[in-house]
């Protein structure tokens, strides 16, 4: 699983941080930022994902498929 932050889409709503706090943390400007070493499971991470209003957060298989979003 690889995680792709779009802080340019970030409005700061903290439900990622709320699903996957050891994950996801809000930085000084109150966008998300992904923590240096991810210690949430996959199904937290993808519910932090799933939780964002605006789709900020990209969840992609090893295989380099996107599977949140999906298209």
């Amino acid at each position: 699983m690889k995680i792709k932050i779009l802080r340019d889409k970030c409005i700061g709503a903290g439900s990622c941080v709320i699903f996957a706090p050891k994950t996801f943390k809000l930085d000084k400007e109150g966008k998300v930022i992904l923590l240096d070493f991810p210690a949430n499971s996959e199904e937290e991470i993808m519910q932090g994902a799933q939780s964002c209003p605006v789709a900020a957060i990209e969840i992609w298989d090893d295989d380099g498929k996107r599977i949140y979003p999906k298209n």
